[in-house]
C-alpha cells in the first residue's frame, strides 16, 4: 500500500504531541459517529428561522443542500478516511498551508464556539424552559442557575471520555428525530382537521434578497461534517467508518431539516411563527399540538425538554471537535502547550474545555447584564460578529481539499470524490466560494442587496454602517492578533518535531 509523500516540517509531529496522544481511547465507533454528526449538523434551534422565510427558506435550503451541502460531505468523506490524525481540520490546513495558517485559522475555528453557547444556546435554553416549564424572572437567581448548569453541563459531556461522553450526542440525535417526527406527523393531522396553508407558486419564486439574506443560516445550519475527525485517534476504523457514516448523515439531514420546514410552511399560517417567542420552532409547535386537546399541555412539555436536550447535544458535540481541534494546535506548536493537555484518566483536553466553559460563563452573564442601549447594541454586534468566525474558517479548510490531492497525492484515499480532479476541483471551489459569500454577506450586511453593492437596511438595529465595519475589523483583528501571539507562543514545542508515525502507519 502506498505511504503518504512528505512535504516538508508539515508532516513531522512534535514530541509533545506525541506524549498526549498516548493518552487517547479508541472509542469512537460508527454508530457513535453517525449521532454524533446528527447532532453536529440538524440544529433545531434554527429550523423555525428558515421556516418563517416562507416558501423561499425551503427552496434556497434545497438549493444549498444540492450546490453546497453534497459536495462538502462528499470532500469531507476523502479527508477524514485519507488524513485520519487527531484534529482533523486543523491537520488537513497544517498539511495544506503550514502551521502559522493553520494555528491561526483554528482559533477563530474554535472560539466561535464557546460564545456561541454562551450568547445563543444558553439563552435558548433558559427562555424554552422560562415559557413552558418553570416561569422565572428574567435576570433572577433562577435565570442564572439555569442558565450555568446548561453551559457546564455542556462542558461536562465534552470533559467526559467517548465512552461515556459519546451518549450525549446519541440521546441528542434521538430527541431531534423523535421530537421532529412527531412534529411532522402532527402537522398532518393538523392539517386534515384545519385544512393546508400552501404557499402560492409565486412565492417561490426565487429572490436575491431572500437568497442573500439566508446564505450565513443555511451555511451555518449545514457545517459540520468534519467534527467528528477531529477525534480521529479515537475512532476505532476511520478509514471505512467515516465515508460510511458522512454519507448517511447527509441524506439523513437533509431529510430532518426538509420535512419539518415544508411542514411548516404548508401547515401552519405565517403569523403564527413569527420568530419573535422563543423559537420559530417551538411556535409552530404550540401551534399545531393543540389537535391533541387535553392532552396538548403535556405533550409540548415534552417536546420541550426533548428540544433542550438536542440544545445541550449541539453544544456538547462542537466542544468536543473545536476543543480538541484547538488542543491539537496548542501541543503541535500553534499555542500554548498546557491549553493542549489531556486528561490521563479521561483522554480528553481539560485545560481547553475548562477554558471555552469560563468563556461562555462570561460572555453569558454579560448578555443577560448589559440590558438595552448602545452597549447593547455594541455588544450584540460584537457577538453576532464572532459567530461568523466558525464560516470564515472554512474559507482555509475547503481549498485544503484541492491542495492536498496535489501535495499528498501517494496517501492511502480509501474513499474518492467521484469525477478525478475534475470532481475534485468542483467541490473544493464550490464549498469555498460559499463559504466566502457566507462570510462577505455576515460582515456587511445588507451585500448585494435591491441593487446596491452595500445596503444599510441589512444592518442590525442601532448601528451605523461605519460603526458595524469597525465593530468587524476590531473582532476579526483581535482574534487574528490571538492566533500570531499563540503561534510565538508555540515557538519552543515547534522546535522539537520528530518523524509522525501515524504518516507511514499504513
Amino acid at each position: 500500500m502506498a505511504v503518504r509523500k512528505h512535504v516538508g516540517n508539515a508532516d513531522l509531529i512534535t514530541s509533545a504531541a506525541l506524549e498526549e496522544k498516548t493518552k487517547l481511547r479508541r472509542h469512537f465507533g460508527r454508530f457513535d459517529i453517525f449521532f454524533f454528526l446528527i447532532c453536529t449538523i440538524v440544529g433545531v434551534d434554527t429550523l423555525g428561522q428558515v421556516a418563517v422565510e416562507g416558501a423561499q427558506g425551503f427552496l434556497w435550503l434545497i438549493f444549498l443542500a444540492i450546490f453546497f451541502f453534497i459536495p462538502y460531505g462528499l470532500l469531507t468523506a476523502e479527508l477524514g478516511a485519507a488524513f485520519t490524525e487527531e484534529g482533523g481540520s486543523y491537520i488537513w490546513t497544517r498539511l495544506a498551508w503550514g502551521r502559522l495558517v493553520a494555528g491561526v485559522n483554528a482559533i477563530f475555528y474554535w472560539f466561535s464556539n464557546p460564545v456561541w453557547i454562551g450568547a445563543t444556546l444558553a439563552l435558548l435554553a433558559v427562555a424554552a424552559i422560562q415559557s413552558y416549564i418553570w416561569n422565572f424572572e428574567n435576570g433572577s437567581v433562577a435565570f442564572y442557575i439555569v442558565g450555568l448548569v446548561y453551559i457546564w453541563f455542556s462542558v461536562l459531556s465534552a470533559i467526559l471520555s467517548f465512552g461515556i461522553g459519546k451518549w450525549i450526542p446519541t440521546l441528542g440525535a434521538m430527541c431531534r428525530i423523535v421530537v421532529i417526527g412527531l412534529f411532522s406527523i402532527t402537522t398532518v393531522i393538523y392539517a386534515v382537521q384545519n385544512g393546508l396553508n400552501f404557499p402560492a407558486a409565486g412565492d417561490f419564486s426565487p429572490t436575491w434578497g431572500a437568497f442573500i439574506a439566508l446564505v450565513p443560516l443555511l451555511f451555518f445550519n449545514f457545517v459540520g461534517f468534519e467534527l467528528p475527525s477531529a477525534a480521529g485517534d479515537e475512532m476505532k476504523d476511520p478509514q471505512k467508518d467515516v465515508p460510511f457514516t458522512v454519507l448517511r448523515a447527509m441524506i439523513t439531514s437533509i431529510l430532518l431539516y426538509g420535512l419539518p420546514i415544508l411542514a411548516i410552511i404548508c401547515v401552519v399560517p405565517a403569523d403564527q411563527i413569527s420568530g419573535k417567542g422563543v423559537s420559530a420552532f417551538l411556535d409552530a409547535v404550540d401551534t399545531v399540538f393543540t389537535v391533541y386537546g387535553g392532552a396538548a399541555d403535556v405533550l409540548i412539555k415534552l417536546a420541550v425538554v426533548m428540544f433542550i436536550l438536542a440544545v445541550v447535544s449541539s453544544a456538547s458535540t462542537w466542544l468536543m471537535g473545536s476543543d480538541r481541534a484547538q488542543a491539537i494546535a496548542a501541543i503541535d506548536g500553534t499555542g500554548p502547550k498546557w491549553l493542549g493537555r489531556f486528561s490521563s484518566r479521561f483522554g480528553t483536553p481539560l485545560n481547553v474545555n475548562m477554558i471555552s466553559g469560563i468563556l461562555s460563563t462570561i460572555v453569558f452573564v454579560a448578555a443577560v447584564r448589559i440590558g438595552e442601549g448602545s452597549a447593547a447594541d455594541a455588544f450584540n454586534v460584537m457577538i453576532g460578529i464572532v459567530l461568523l468566525f466558525t464560516t470564515i474558517s472554512y474559507i482555509v479548510i475547503f481549498p485544503a481539499f484541492i491542495k492536498l490531492r496535489r501535495s499528498h497525492p501517494n496517501t492511502h484515499r480509501p474513499y474518492k470524490v467521484p469525477g478525478g480532479m475534475i470532481g475534485v476541483w468542483i467541490c473544493g471551489l464550490l464549498t469555498t466560494f460559499w463559504a466566502v459569500l457566507a462570510s462577505i454577506s455576515g460582515i456587511f450586511p445588507g451585500f448585494l442587496v435591491d441593487g446596491s453593492f452595500i445596503n444599510d437596511s441589512g444592518l442590525p438595529e442601532g448601528v451605523t454602517r461605519s460603526e458595524y465595519t469597525l465593530y468587524a475589523l476590531i473582532a476579526i483583528g483581535i482574534t487574528t492578533a490571538v492566533g500570531l501571539l499563540f503561534y510565538w507562543i508555540g515557538g519552543p514545542t515547534r522546535r522539537e518535531l520528530v518523524s509522525n508515525p501515524e504518516a507511514n502507519r499504513q
